[in-house]
């Protein structure tokens, strides 16, 4: 599914202000009520569902964008828009700062995979500084729509030919896990397994040599996750050196682990998108 298929650039807008976060939500919620699609969905029962998913966490992650998004029942389409604010507002960021760009995504209840895709989409595209760049000097909501068909022609998708590998990255940080995910997902990683693993720690303190270690080795710092995902072989130095960027130089510190595996054959996938 293209962004540029499904954009509704009569519901875009290069004013758009708030107060704050609360307000914002609402003017989001009144200008997707003028799409058609919305004809039997009130703009109170858009607003409840955006809220919902906010109170999951915000949606505001970081370098002036937010992506508020929701599924709604008895939705029978997409809609999507894009907001731009020159001031910014204040919207519950991760990293503190304004957000001035809403990339906003309605979903119907039902199209869980295409709803995660457009996620994906967006997130690929908005982590090009020159895409945001774009986006915030458009003065039009038809330059929006040209930028986003720019961006979206030309990135590359993942040849279907392609020799894959098998990657493994074990991380003893939670606060490594979004970030990574986040990167797989910009890089065409649809699908990966996250085990609950652990260090050798919790089990060599039951050795009576290192009993004198036994508070140490069963600390949390033992509780690590293990993400099992297939890439292709020639984004495999890409995604090192994404991830190396998030968990620092990898052979200089310890609490995460990067390892590749060439895959001679595999049937069936774990794409959830």
């Amino acid at each position: 599914m293209e962004l540029k298929d499904i954009l509704d650039t009569s519901l875009c807008r290069v004013d758009f202000s708030a107060k704050n976060k609360e307000a914002a939500l609402d003017k989001i919620a009144s200008i997707a009520s003028k799409s058609a699609h919305f004809k039997n969905i009130s703009k109170s029962e858009i607003l409840s569902g955006i809220i919902e998913r906010e109170e999951l966490g915000s949606t505001g992650f970081g370098d002036g964008i937010a992506i508020p998004h929701a599924r709604l029942k008895n939705l029978d389409d997409f809609v999507v828009f894009v907001l731009v604010s020159p001031k910014g507002i204040d919207f519950d960021s991760l990293d503190r700062r304004k957000t001035r760009i809403f990339c906003v995504i309605l979903a119907p209840d039902e199209k869980v995979n295409e709803h995660l895709e457009i996620l994906a989409s967006f997130s690929r595209m908005l982590s090009i500084s020159a895409m945001r760049r774009e986006i915030l000097s458009s003065r039009t909501a038809e330059i929006i729509y040209e930028t986003i068909v720019r961006h979206s022609s030309g990135h590359a998708r993942t040849n279907p030919n392609a020799v894959m590998k098998m990657i493994i990255i074990i991380l003893y940080y939670e606060e490594f896990m979004h970030p990574v995910l986040e990167h797989l997902v910009e890089n065409g990683v649809k699908g990966a397994s996250i085990i609950e693993s652990a260090g050798m720690g919790s089990y060599i303190s039951a050795i009576p040599l290192f009993a004198s270690f036994l508070g140490f080795m069963r600390d949390d710092k033992n509780k690590s996750k293990t993400i099992l995902a297939l890439i292709p072989d020639e984004l495999e130095e890409t995604i090192f050196e994404g991830i190396e960027r998030i968990t620092g130089d990898l052979d200089k510190k310890e609490g995460a682990m990067i390892m590749t595996f060439a895959i001679s054959r595999f049937r069936g996938t774990m794409e959830i998108m």
